[in-house]
């Protein structure tokens, strides 16, 4: 669980920098934190019983995972979204620093064209210290990978497209 001097500390750290959201999971407890003003509508799942703290919005709605991707786009990014319409988009599932690798000197978890299955680590994530591995959860082929290695990510962002088998 989270303390409440934790959570204000939070809240202090995400007014200071330009992160709109911040979402943190700890011993089976999820804190959500938005700035207010933020319109977009996120599905947020918790655990029965697990509060989910927010800071001046309301409750998040549940709504379907794809309700992200809907977002209005550029006029020069809808062309893309047309041809992409038949592959998987693997979201990032929280705020953070996008890794391809483990480390600097490896190689990275997968590079376009290779093939995946559901368990396997397309990337990491770092959030507040912590490297936390993201799997495919879909079989088929890396398409693209939307973003750079090193790369600020929020919350929802599209990583990678795959090519569902």
């Amino acid at each position: 669980m989270f303390k409440l001097s934790e959570i204000k500390e939070l809240i202090k750290l995400v007014d200071q920098t330009s992160v709109h959201e911040l979402e943190i999971e700890n011993e089976g407890a999820r804190l959500l934190i938005r700035k207010p003003g933020k319109t977009e509508v996120v599905n947020v799942q918790t655990a029965s019983l697990v509060p989910t703290y927010t800071q001046g919005v309301p409750a998040p709605v549940q709504q379907a995972p794809t309700a992200l991707a809907a977002a209005p786009a550029a006029p020069e990014a809808a062309q893309p979204a047309a041809v992409n319409a038949n592959l998987h988009q693997i979201l990032s599932p929280m705020v953070g620093t996008f890794y391809r690798s483990s480390s600097p000197e490896a190689a990275p978890f997968v590079s376009v064209g290779d093939r995946v299955n559901e368990k396997s680590v397309v990337c990491i994530l770092e959030a507040m210290k912590l490297m936390n591995e993201l799997e495919a959860e879909v079989r088929g082929e890396i398409v693209d990978i939307l973003v750079e290695n090193g790369q600020l990510i929020e919350f929802g962002q599209p990583l990678f497209l795959v090519k569902p088998e």
